[in-house]
């Protein structure tokens, strides 16, 4: 029986990241495959629209339609062949050049935690039910994967979410936590509102009568402590959590991260561009966080502040808060991401549950439909300016293209440089990909 030829160079580089976690065989699988893909994103900012945004109302317009698929409202021309898009999104048809809209993602689970769960993490849940719960069983979010294989630098939290969780009523929504690869890796939750005047983190503040400074010395205290103790040297899980606990310390006390959720040292113009509500300075501070470094930041439009699960009333609803929301929020995130250089290396993700159905309800509504959604990309490498997938004429099921939110998160990971391949372990220690689907390469550039 014959055996691989093993180097000096790789056992010698074994030892040297042994402490890491890596083993011989990660070693020589790496060497095999060589460096990993070159990353055309640094960050993304996913914001998630819970309820599930109607694509005919937004991105998959269609005019020509019997009245009851068309809706109220006109479609307009963007700057992009073939994309129109509501009346109630001006700004965003006049920066087309700068997203793709993919019209064609499609799934069937239909109840909104079950359909969040996919959405969100690519990872389709076994049942379609409206009581699904968060569970550490879970797939992870995607924010989480990253925090796992590509962290952030420095004293910097790598994965933040804002500015609320979101449920099904009592049912907290899976897919919003690390799930599987533990709590070391779940988001930091910012669950104040951007927009208060007296907006703080306070989960980023020391406990009542603690300074920064004697966390600081704690830091050292635990160090020292660490080396005294046998155990903390044999036990991998001890040592995971002493890493963990030191990390929170750290960004807890570092100047990088309060500086960036200091969000009123913005100019009061750009805060209005983004819109003085929930959403458009929660958009602003997932800006703030990128540019210092944070790695994946979710913001949530949700039932708390008005979400878009709209079975009733529908159009009103749209007109007044949801639609002039998005649009000047998400244009003004790509104006500002622009002007700073960083929408090159930012991936903006738009997206939802799912879409709604093709025909209006008697209650002036529509319903749960995830056979046919819309979502938007933009940044991070993704070609501005172009459409991918068509729906039939009623924006009821795919025409051409279909995807399914596994390839969504395929073609993220593949962005920030992650192959799709990718192992974790599940809770029985078997191995899965962190996406079972194919990245969307014809939205890149070059």
């Amino acid at each position: 029986m014959s055996h691989p030829t093993v180097t000096r160079r790789a056992i010698l580089r074994a030892g040297a990241v042994g402490l890491t976690g890596l083993s011989l065989p990660h070693v020589l699988r790496a060497e095999k495959e060589g460096p990993p893909r070159k990353a055309t994103a640094k960050s993304v900012i996913m914001l998630f629209q819970f309820g599930g945004p109607s694509h005919l109302e937004t991105f998959d317009a269609k005019p020509d339609a019997a009245a009851e698929v068309r809706g109220e409202f006109k479609a307009i021309r963007t700057k992009t062949p073939g994309l129109l898009v509501t009346e109630h999104l001006p700004k965003l048809a006049a920066r087309s050049n700068l997203y793709a809209v993919v019209r064609s993602v499609t799934h069937n689970k239909s109840s909104h935690n079950s359909g969040a769960y996919y959405s969100l993490t690519g990872r389709e849940p076994l049942i379609d039910i409206v009581t699904a719960n968060a569970a550490a069983t879970d797939f992870p979010h995607p924010g989480s994967i990253i925090d796992r294989f590509r962290p952030s630098e420095g004293k910097i939290p790598s994965f933040v979410s804002l500015p609320t969780m979101i449920a099904d009523g009592p049912f907290r929504t899976p897919g919003e936590f690390a799930g599987l690869l533990g709590k070391a890796h779940d988001p930091l939750w910012v669950l104040n509102d951007p927009n208060a005047d007296d907006f703080k983190v306070t989960e980023l503040a020391p406990p009542s009568g603690v300074d920064v400074g004697r966390l600081a010395d704690r830091k050292a205290v635990q160090a020292d402590l660490a080396g005294l103790s046998d155990l903390s040297d044999r036990t991998a899980d001890v040592r995971g959590m002493s890493d963990y606990q030191a990390r929170a310390l750290g960004i807890l006390t570092s100047a990088r991260t309060q500086q960036a959720f200091a969000i009123q040292d913005e100019k009061p113009g750009l805060r209005d561009r983004y819109g003085r509500h929930t959403y458009g300075q929660s958009v602003l501070l997932a800006r703030r966080l990128v540019e210092a470094g944070v790695r994946f930041v979710t913001v949530y439009y949700s039932r708390g502040i008005r979400g878009w699960d709209m079975h009733d009333t529908l159009f009103p609803t749209m007109k007044n808060t949801l639609l002039p929301h998005t649009d000047g929020t998400l244009s003004a995130l790509l104006d500002d991401l622009k002007d700073r250089g960083l929408l090159d290396e930012t991936l903006v993700y738009w997206t939802g549950d799912f879409g709604r159905t093709p025909k209006v309800n008697d209650k002036g509504g529509r319903d749960h439909w995830p056979q046919c959604q819309s979502i938007v990309l933009a940044g991070g490498g993704i070609r501005g300016g172009i459409t991918y997938g068509v729906s039939d004429p009623r924006g009821a099921f795919p025409k051409d293209d279909p995807l399914r939110p596994d390839d969504i998160t395929a073609t993220m990971f593949h962005a920030l440089g992650l192959d799709p391949a990718t192992e974790i372990r599940d809770q029985l220690g078997r191995p899965v990909p962190i996406s079972a689907g194919s990245p969307m390469k014809a939205l890149f550039g070059g």
